[in-house]
């Protein structure tokens, strides 16, 4: 049965006790615990729940316990560029992938079904070039089999997220394509040019359908052993007569926009026509979520279904009673799709979450890519 759980960035002004209680006000079975790099260069719905600098197997088990307690699942996971970007930058991101992994393998790993989430990201200087997206994934090759080389030697799992992150560098660039694993394509190139099993993904259809792909399709075309987790987070698609809906909306001068009487891109993230919403919560949503969880359970996917809070009139409004308004509503619509009808209506079965294991893990250096 599938549980729904909800991603931390939602709740990035809070702890991870505040947190926690959010997530048992909402009614949800486990969190996707985002533990970001504190000196990263994101800022946009990015939040650390987690000391990764001081953790060890005492700090394992204390987050076992604090989660048992409070009958939750977890995984974890921070999403950055690995393989392309500023080199230092990337060389941390790097590293602090490596660290998760190992966090993630004193909790208990692939036996806790703690995994560890991540983008790819991309390396523009070789995709400029002829054959470039070829030359990425031969670059995520490189960088990626030792990486999951390291995993597999813990039991843990890393999940690639699909978002394209069209808004990770300038408006003046016209590609907005900027994680690797954005496309099916890539992602299935990316288990063939690295066989392990232990590197799946995290599907996010919001993503597809503005790019007006049906996820529906995806998912009848996924290698379900890979995919593990879904991101619960809507689209709704806005028309655009004057750029179109293949292309972004590219920078040009204010002046001649004005002129025109045309938009243009203001930011980064002002590219594509679509406002990022919660199913159930505010605005219409262009996407068929009954559709969507049918496929997914035809083919057999068990995994959580984990909010990803980013809705403009959630938690873009910085307000948590807004914010929670979002995540009860995301969990109310998917209720009659994913839980058995009770006299008390749609409801999770308590009993049916499994607590957290102590393994005892014993403790491992953490290890950079140099070492490996």
């Amino acid at each position: 049965m599938n549980q729904i759980w909800i991603m931390t960035s939602a709740f990035d002004q809070l702890d991870l006790d505040q947190t926690i209680e959010k997530a048992q006000e909402a009614g949800v079975q486990g969190l996707d615990v985002c533990v970001f790099r504190k000196d990263g260069t994101r800022d946009d719905f990015v939040a650390t729940h987690i000391d990764y600098d001081a953790f060890g197997p005492n700090q394992a088990k204390e987050i076992l316990e604090k989660f048992n307690q409070a009958q939750l699942r977890l995984s974890i996971g921070a999403f950055e560029n690995l393989i392309g970007g500023d080199p230092n930058h990337k060389l941390k991101n790097q590293n602090h992938l490596l660290k998760l992994i190992r966090m993630a393998y004193l909790m208990g790993g692939d036996e806790n079904d703690v995994k560890v989430g991540t983008f790819v990201g991309y390396n523009h200087e070789i995709g400029n070039q002829e054959n470039g997206f070829e030359k990425n994934l031969e670059e995520y090759q490189r960088i990626f089999t030792p990486i999951i080389k390291y995993a597999e030697d813990l039991g843990v799992t890393v999940l690639y997220e699909n978002c394209p992150m069209e808004g990770w560098r300038s408006s003046g660039y016209s590609t907005t394509f900027n994680n690797l694993s954005g496309v099916l394509a890539a992602r299935k190139i990316m288990y063939e040019l690295i066989p392990s099993h232990n590197h799946g993904e995290i599907y996010d259809p919001s993503h597809d359908i503005w790019q007006n792909t049906d996820p529906v399709s995806v998912i009848q075309h996924t290698d379900m052993s890979r995919l593990q987790r879904i991101h619960v987070k809507s689209t709704r698609n806005l028309p655009d007569p004057f750029w179109g809906n293949m292309y972004p909306m590219q920078r040009v001068k204010p002046e001649w926009a004005k002129k025109a009487g045309i938009p243009y891109s203001t930011n980064e993230w002002d590219r594509h026509h679509y406002e990022a919403t919660l199913p159930g919560f505010g605005v219409g949503d262009s996407m068929d979520w009954r559709s969507f969880v049918n496929v997914l359970q035809e083919r057999g996917f068990t995994g959580p279904f984990e909010i990803e809070n980013e809705a403009k009139l959630s938690k873009q409004t910085g307000k948590m009673g807004a914010i929670m308004q979002g995540c009860k509503a995301a969990v109310q619509n998917l209720a009659p799709l994913l839980y058995p009808l009770t006299d008390d209506g749609f409801v999770y079965p308590k009993n049916k979450i499994q607590p957290l294991k102590d393994l005892n893990r014993k403790d491992v250096k953490v290890v950079t890519m140099e070492e490996l």
